[in-house]
């Protein structure tokens, strides 16, 4: 049997926001975008990767409206979603979604576990970090 990740949520207080910084600061690709029960489904992925599309979700698509309430309040404070991305160089990307005016959360950096990364808050607050190899 073969399991494949096809979708993450990560929620957004303004998917036209969302949909900016992820195409055009970080380059993903626009997937889909249309009307879902009165919400918008948004999805975007990485150029090369149709098996993966990340959704830029509203917090209240799918929830009652007191949980919906709760989840964009946590949305709100950038405590729900932190996403991992594997990149060639780690400095070229931070040079780049620095450059975007991007919430710098962590400048480039060894870590002791074998990769060089940096993390950044994308406009929704969520928090992105970036690893890709060691200079050597």
């Amino acid at each position: 049997m073969d399991i494949k990740l096809s979708h993450s949520f990560i929620a957004v207080d303004d998917q036209d926001k969302a949909l900016a910084f992820y195409r055009d600061v970080l380059g993903f690709e626009l997937r889909t975008d249309t009307d879902l029960a009165g919400f918008r489904w948004l999805t975007v992925g990485i150029p090369g990767r149709p098996d993966w599309e990340l959704v830029l979700e509203n917090p209240r698509m799918g929830r009652s409206p007191e949980d919906g309430a709760a989840v964009a309040a946590l949305a709100a404070k950038g405590v729900l979603g932190t996403l991992i991305f594997y990149v060639d160089s780690c400095d070229e990307l931070f040079e780049r979604v620095s450059a975007s005016g991007a919430e710098v959360v962590q400048e480039p950096i060894d870590q002791p576990y074998g990769v060089r990364d940096c993390a950044f808050r994308d406009p929704a607050g969520n928090h992105l970090r970036f690893s890709g190899p060691v200079k050597g």
